[in-house]
């Protein structure tokens, strides 16, 4: 018998969208990724994505992933300009407990601008050897489902040429923060699902400089954290190196401690109201290249459609559609990433037409979620007005736990490795219960707090600060 061809729709061209086009190119016969905007050849800044203009990182758990949809991906990033920043090695960073020392390789972090990522990503997926089953109609808005209460049969656009449904064996919807889905389902006759939501007003304003000529290759990231655990506004800013030189400066501010989009006030900020100066140091010895982008839209969000009682065959939901994370934690690409191996993994081992095959799907989808959910909340729910009720008493004790391990980790390098074990989303949070990180913690750090942050001697020279 001749076997019926398979085609998949997806709703969103980002990241996201685009990971799990190449996952489902490798599983179906035929792939069409519906975009709202015009997906221009080449890194450009997109309206759909105002995101892009922050901080972004990339950790190692999804550039592993990244790399299993993509060989190669990672040479073409770095090819394109991206760096590869050994973790802690070239982090300088000051955690709530003090400053991190900068540990031997343990893993590692991609870094570019957001524009330049997803640029590579899709010509990645679009101009591969998965490109001729890959078909982008971009500029086209996506009107609603097509099916019953038990099962999707397509989705209705709006495309330039009119209004049309794309009949499908499976949907996915990557459309980020803007998904529709619960609206979708809510359509076809299926109940709300359950949802969350951590928010602590956190408004972020982004700036980019071209780095000192001595320091545009080699600098390491430079973090000021919050502390979440003290009653006030948390503020952070972050210094990420990326392609041609620049620097992207992100300055953090939770409700009532915010930046503001204001450029003479910049610097002020990064100055006046961090936990420590040397954001504002560096950039004091830097050329501006942009104004400021502002944003609100940071808010974690998790909708659990895993645990909704009925679920129809031929849908799923990942990326930020299903859950979406204050960006300073860098989670949201790597989750989207581990998401669109699970896609295809369970596509694989269970074939088309499977009963239950998108309930699987949205199980599996799940799992990497739920490790950055749990780093993301755990610390920002401390935040005021975070939350109706505040913390839960659950909260409460992994925090305490957290923060002495924190603590830890400041100066003993095995407790670090652990951490960052979990942090770049290599290994779940078991790591962190063993019996030998439980007596490390009681124990507490081999090494003295550090006095400031642990720039070197050539690095300070580099930046203009020696």
């Amino acid at each position: 018998m001749t076997r019926r061809p398979t085609t998949a729709v997806v709703l969103g061209g980002s990241l996201a969208g685009m990971l799990a086009a190449r996952a489902l190119a490798s599983v179906a016969d035929r792939v069409v990724v519906v975009e709202r905007d015009e997906l221009l050849v080449g890194p450009h800044p997109r309206k759909g994505l105002p995101q892009a203009r922050h901080v972004h990182q990339l950790w190692s758990g999804g550039a592993r992933a990244l790399e299993e949809l993509l060989p190669g991906i990672t040479r073409g990033l770095r090819d394109a300009g991206a760096h590869r920043l050994p973790v802690t090695t070239d982090m300088v960073a000051l955690s709530p407990k003090g400053w991190y020392r900068r540990w031997p390789e343990s893993h590692f972090m991609l870094l570019s601008g957001r524009d330049l990522l997803d640029a590579t990503i899709r010509s990645h997926v679009l101009d591969g050897e998965a490109g001729r089953q890959v078909e982008l109609v971009d500029r086209a808005e996506v009107l609603g489902l097509d099916g019953t209460a038990g099962a999707v049969t397509g989705v209705r656009i709006r495309a330039r040429d009119g209004e049309r449904t794309l009949v499908a064996d499976l949907v996915v919807d990557a459309t980020g923060r803007g998904s529709q889905a619960a609206r979708w389902l809510a359509e076809l006759g299926l109940p709300a699902p359950e949802r969350r939501e951590v928010d602590t007003g956190l408004a972020y304003a982004s700036r980019l400089y071209r780095a000192p000529e001595a320091a545009r290759d080699g600098f390491p990231v430079v973090n000021v954290m919050a502390d979440p655990r003290t009653g006030e506004p948390g503020r952070a800013g972050v210094l990420l190196p990326i392609e041609d030189g620049q620097w992207l400066v992100t300055l953090l501010g939770t409700r009532g401690g915010e930046p503001t989009s204001s450029a003479r006030d910049f610097a002020r900020y990064a100055r006046e109201e961090l936990r420590h100066p040397v954001v504002a140091d560096l950039i004091a010895r830097a050329e501006p290249l942009s104004d400021v982008a502002f944003t609100r839209t940071t808010a974690n969000r998790r909708t659990f459609y895993e645990r909704m009682p009925a679920w129809p065959e031929n849908f799923a939901v990942l990326g930020d559609a299903l859950a979406a994370y204050n960006p300073v934690y860098g989670h949201g690409m790597s989750v989207a990433a581990q998401g669109a191996v699970a896609l295809r993994e369970v596509v694989r081992r269970h074939g088309w037409g499977a009963p239950g095959l998108s309930r699987r799907i949205q199980k599996a989808v799940a799992r990497p979620v739920g490790a950055a959910w749990d780093l993301a909340v755990g610390q920002d729910v401390f935040f005021p007005g975070a939350t109706d009720s505040g913390p839960t008493r659950r909260e409460r004790l992994l925090a305490a736990y957290v923060d002495r391990l924190t603590f830890t980790a400041t100066g003993n390098g095995r407790v670090a490795r652990r951490v960052t074990d979990v942090m770049s989303l290599e290994r779940g949070a078991a790591v962190l219960l063993t019996p030998g990180i439980l007596l490390a913690a009681a124990m507490g750090p081999l090494k003295p707090a550090l006095t400031g942050p642990p720039l070197t001697g050539d690095e300070l020279k580099r930046a203009g600060l020696e």
